[in-house]
């Protein structure tokens, strides 16, 4: 299974089922899990007075394993059971190892430790939290969290309840969407990834359809030696007359981004284009005499265009049977009109474009993003702090690379021009949005708080080169590591 991958709870769930079939039982998997737990607790913190919360279920047994072994190394550790776990189950089976204090599982319990642990539930929670739960973890001082802090939808990152935050987190196998999305995200703290010894042939049963965005999804194109500006293609921008700074802004991107030659289409007067970069040309000529030009393989469509502009000249692009970027103003041309961006190759709406044509996103974000991929036949990304690629397959990635001063006017643009430069190299939409996503965030992080727009385009050599550096990532080992995401 590519280290990539993201499971949701029932995909994880599957795994697990596989598992003893596979030669690995089942209590051996949940003692690895609760192995994990406490040496990472005990790589991270002295000891200290510990109680565990254990839940009824698996994650419960998972807190047990744990709780015996901290003990056993000398942790001063109490237990606090919310509810007995069923008999015959591996956690009713952890339960009977444990012969260390067993207390209430109350507020003043978890008021008197220096750290709890939580293993009350885990990532396929499917109700609220009940509020006596989040009144006694809200009551602890330091939190560390088995799979996900309780609460958190595993497969949405969506708080179910009142859901106290985690200093740290330790999951098995694979993470889960709901850790790279908000606000799971900012729940779980620090991630640590552990490796529990599933087989490999469980990666059949648990069939992903979500990866994590980064180097190693996808591979960056390659230049021959005997490569020229007509071999690195050509992205063609429609200007707009009044709003000329986004398209420059694509222009910038695009060609930072590796695409051979760059032309904003000037839509009105190019005297103001032609004030810009000398690299980027500008052309006033009509848009079937450029499109009379094969070698003009990819458009882009939308920012700072007009909504009349794009609404005109959306279908001619589409007709021609070119590879066409659909950004801002086309979602305000064909609002409530999904079909009619059929045919693009890449759609980049914000929350609140995606929902003039699709609808509102609401809670699920993967799940509205699919059904706009599916619907449109493009590959749709869905922008934002946790931006959500969607194949129209069904496949989705999740991008974390993000700052959150990538906040700012202009930037949209950009990533348009720079998906636009990587398609024009032969990646395909799919490659091309994640790549662009991951460059994007990454050239923010290298410009640091206070960026503008136009200080994304110089940084993308930097996330190229981190790219080159990151391509190939770690597998996943026998020991726990630390995995720092923004």
């Amino acid at each position: 299974m590519h280290p990539l991958a993201l499971l949701t709870p029932d995909e994880m769930a599957r795994a697990d089922a596989a598992a003893p079939g596979l030669g690995v039982p089942s209590y051996t998997l949940m003692e690895n899990a609760g192995r994990a737990v406490a040496r990472a607790i005990q790589a991270r913190f002295r000891p200290m007075r510990t109680l565990v919360l254990c839940g009824p279920g698996n994650n419960g047994g998972d807190g047990y394993v744990a709780a015996r072994l901290l003990a056993q190394d000398g942790w001063p550790v109490t237990l606090a059971a919310l509810a007995p776990p069923r008999p015959g189950t591996d956690a009713a089976r952890a339960a009977t190892r444990w012969h260390g204090p067993n207390v209430a599982f109350s507020a003043q319990q978890a008021e008197r430790a220096d750290m709890t642990i939580d293993a009350v539930f885990g990532a396929g929670l499917s109700r609220d939290l009940a509020p006596d739960v989040s009144k006694v973890l809200r009551a602890a001082r330091r939190i560390v969290a088995v799979d996900v802090p309780s609460g958190v939808d595993g497969a949405t990152g969506q708080a179910r309840g009142d859901v106290s935050p985690a200093e740290l987190t330790i999951t098995f196998f694979r993470r889960k969407p709901g850790h790279l999305l908000l606000p799971g995200r900012d729940l779980r703290g620090d991630t640590l990834l552990a490796d529990i010894g599933m087989p490999p042939g469980v990666c059949q049963a648990a069939q992903p359809r979500a990866f994590q965005n980064a180097p190693g999804l996808w591979v960056l194109p390659s230049l021959p030696t005997g490569s020229h500006k007509y071999a690195r293609g050509h992205v063609t921008i429609l200007g707009g007359a009044e709003m000329t700074g986004a398209a420059r802004l694509a222009a910038d991107a695009a060609r930072r981004g590796g695409a051979g030659l760059v032309t904003i289409a000037a839509m009105g007067s190019a005297d103001v284009y032609r004030a810009g970069p000398a690299g980027a040309l500008v052309s006033e000529a009509p848009l079937p005499e450029l499109l009379s030009d094969s070698r003009r393989g990819v458009w882009i469509c939308g920012p700072g265009l007009g909504s009349a502009a794009a609404r005109e000249a959306w279908p001619i692009l589409l007709t021609a049977g070119r590879t066409v970027v659909g950004d801002a103003d086309v979602f305000s041309a064909f609002a409530g009109q999904p079909d009619a961006l059929r045919g693009a190759a890449v759609l980049t709406p914000h929350a609140g474009e995606f929902a003039r044509v699709f609808g509102t996103p609401g809670t699920n974000r993967v799940a509205a993003a699919r059904a706009a991929a599916a619907r449109t036949g493009a590959v749709v990304l869905l922008k934002g702090p946790d931006t959500i690629v969607a194949r129209p397959d069904g496949m989705v990635a999740i991008n974390d690379s993000a700052p959150p001063w990538l906040a700012t006017a202009g930037a949209g643009d950009v990533l348009a021009g720079l998906i636009a430069g990587l398609l024009a190299q032969g990646l395909d939409p799919w490659a091309a949005a994640n790549a662009g996503a991951w460059l994007h965030g990454r050239a923010a992080m290298e410009a640091g708080p206070g960026l503008i727009a136009e200080d994304l385009a110089p940084m993308l050599p930097r996330a190229f080169a981190a790219a080159a550096e990151l391509s190939s990532p770690p597998p996943v080992s026998r020991a726990v590591w630390t995995t720092k995401l923004p």
